[in-house]
C-alpha cells in the first residue's frame, strides 16, 4: 500500500486574515484532508471552519501534537500515513516546523520514507526580518529568551555582541503577556546605537513593523502587552 503524504499547513497569524494570507493551494489540501496533527484542537477547528470550504468538521480526525508530546508517541500518531492516508499538520499560528513541535513529526516522516509537502504561508519570523531592513544574508532565530531577568539581560547582550561580530540579524520573541518586560529589558540593556525592529500583530489590521535605534525607542511609548510580537536586532 502506498504511503500518504504529510502536508505542512500554515495557519493565520492574526484573526480574520485567512482571505488575504492563505493560498488556494492550502485551501485545496485542507478540503481533501481528513486526518490532522494539531497543536490546539479548538484553534485548528476554528481555522478550518474559517476557510469556508464546506468541510464537515465532525468527519475530521485530529490528534494533539504539542510541546508535551513525547517522541515515542509519534509513531502511533503517524500510523494513518503508513496506512495510505494523507495527513496535515496545523500549528497554533504560522508555519509548522518553525519554532513549533511539528518538527517532531516531520523528522519521523523522513525516517519512515514519507513524503513531506510544506505549503507556503505566513511566517512571523520571516515577515519580521523582511520588514526590518536588516541583513537577509546572515540571520539567526533564537526563539524565546530566558524568563529570569538577569539571564534575559545577559542573553540580550550576547545577541548584540554576536550581531556586531558576525554582522548577523538576531530574531527572537516572547510570550505575549511578557512582551513589555522584554522590551523594557532591551531598552535598558542594549547599546544606544543598536537597532531594534519591533513587529507586532503581523498581517493584522493594527500591524506595526518599525525599526529604530535603542536611543530612539526610549523616546517612543509602546504597549505590546498580549500582542503577538517578534523582535529583530542588529548591531553595527
Amino acid at each position: 500500500m502506498p504511503k500518504g503524504k504529510l502536508f505542512l499547513i500554515p495557519n493565520v497569524l492574526a484573526e480574520n486574515t485567512a482571505n488575504t494570507v492563505i493560498s488556494p493551494q492550502v485551501r485545496e489540501v485542507v478540503k481533501h484532508t481528513k486526518v490532522y496533527l494539531v497543536e490546539n484542537l479548538r484553534t485548528a477547528r476554528r481555522y478550518i471552519s474559517s476557510l469556508k470550504l464546506g468541510v464537515n468538521i465532525e468527519e475530521i480526525h485530529m490528534e494533539i501534537l504539542d510541546k508535551s508530546t513525547k517522541p515515542e508517541t509519534i509513531n502511533r500518531l503517524m500510523q494513518p500515513l503508513l496506512n495510505g492516508a494523507d495527513m496535515g499538520i496545523i500549528s497554533e499560528a504560522g508555519c509548522p516546523g518553525i519554532a513549533d513541535p511539528g518538527a517532531l513529526a516531520v523528522a519521523h516522516a523522513h525516517v519512515k520514507g514519507i513524503q513531506v509537502v510544506p505549503l507556503s504561508g505566513p511566517s512571523s519570523m520571516f515577515l519580521a526580518l523582511m520588514g526590518s531592513g536588516f541583513s537577509g544574508q546572515s540571520f539567526a532565530f533564537h526563539g524565546y529568551l530566558p524568563i529570569d531577568r538577569k539571564e534575559r539581560a545577559a542573553a540580550l547582550k550576547n545577541l548584540e555582541a554576536e550581531s556586531l561580530r558576525e554582522k548577523r540579524a538576531q530574531i527572537f520573541m516572547e510570550t505575549p503577556f511578557r512582551n513589555n518586560q522584554l522590551f523594557e529589558d532591551a531598552l535598558r540593556t542594549l547599546s544606544a546605537n543598536t537597532k531594534l525592529c519591533v513587529a507586532k500583530n503581523i498581517t493584522g489590521s493594527d500591524e506595526l513593523i518599525l525599526t529604530k535605534t535603542i536611543a530612539e525607542w526610549k523616546k517612543l511609548p509602546l504597549d505590546l502587552h498580549k500582542i503577538p510580537t517578534v523582535f529583530v536586532l542588529q548591531s553595527f
